[in-house]
């Protein structure tokens, strides 16, 4: 991939929209993937196997070869039935969480005024990745007094107090910065570019200010490719932060500190 092809920029006003709508798509990507994750679960299909077993014996639609061919599909519907009745319950169970947790990443002030708010700290960035000149993929990295928040603008339908004004946000540099929106494209993600776009926020958070002294973040293995290009760049364990959705997936929280980047950096 040569200069002219790929970049990375900063974030502006005329991406809000795509931008706004990636961090959304990011977030329910991992619905879709916990609901797939969850049908084809040996516990999932067993239950389906039986249902439709029992569906077929109850109403006599085993296989009747003097039909011919045609005599060997009349179990089919009764797996089809019970495939969308377990599809429909997995979404059931596994949505509302991951909907709100949508709603909560697009309810944050981060999100409500992108360009002010990530222009608080020099540490802190919204960076857009670009290749030929298409949208591939975004990272925002806060390194402000609030990186650790998870407030979000609506209590109770009031705005946050401490956010009711671009004025109001405290200005300075934490000493832990937060990966708040990480993405990438599928199409583009076996080329492992979001190697280079994670590299680039970590460097840009660490150089530019010695105050952050650790980078946070949180994963969950329902998104692979993120995970494992987090854990590549250095991050480790710090906490289990919860298990959600019908067959109880993790989200952990990583930690990358300075003095273990500055070795790899030195490496590099």
């Amino acid at each position: 991939m040569t200069e002219a092809d790929a970049r990375i920029r900063l974030y502006q006003a005329s991406d809000d929209k795509l931008v706004k709508f990636s961090i959304g798509k990011a977030s329910m990507e991992s619905l879709a993937v916990a609901n797939r994750s969850a049908f084809v679960h040996p516990f999932t299909l067993s239950a389906w196997v039986a249902l439709s077993c029992i569906m077929i014996q109850y109403l006599n639609w085993w296989p009747k070869p003097e039909y011919g061919f045609l005599g060997y599909l009349s179990p089919l519907p009764a797996f089809g039935c019970w495939g969308a009745v377990i599809l429909y319950l997995m979404d059931w169970f596994n949505r509302p969480h991951f909907e709100d947790a949508s709603l909560n990443l697009l309810r944050r002030p981060d999100v409500a005024d992108i360009a002010n708010y990530y222009r608080r700290s020099p540490s802190s960035g919204f960076f857009i990745l670009e290749y030929s000149g298409k949208f591939v993929g975004l990272i925002a990295i806060d390194a402000s007094k609030d990186s650790q928040s998870q407030d979000t603008l609506m209590d109770k339908g009031k705005l946050s107090s401490s956010m009711k004004s671009k004025h109001t946000m405290p200005q300075g540099t934490s000493s832990v910065a937060t990966i708040r929106h990480f993405y990438i494209e599928e199409p583009y993600r076996k080329a492992g570019i979001q190697n280079d776009l994670l590299a680039h926020a970590i460097q840009h958070a660490f150089k530019a200010d010695n105050a952050v002294k650790e980078i946070k973040v949180t994963t969950t293995s329902l998104i692979l490719y993120a995970q494992k290009c987090i854990r590549d760049a250095g991050f480790t364990l710090e906490k289990p932060i919860g298990k959600f959705g019908i067959y109880g997936w993790k989200f952990d929280l990583l930690v990358l500190r300075r003095a273990q980047w500055e070795k790899q950096d030195a490496v590099l």
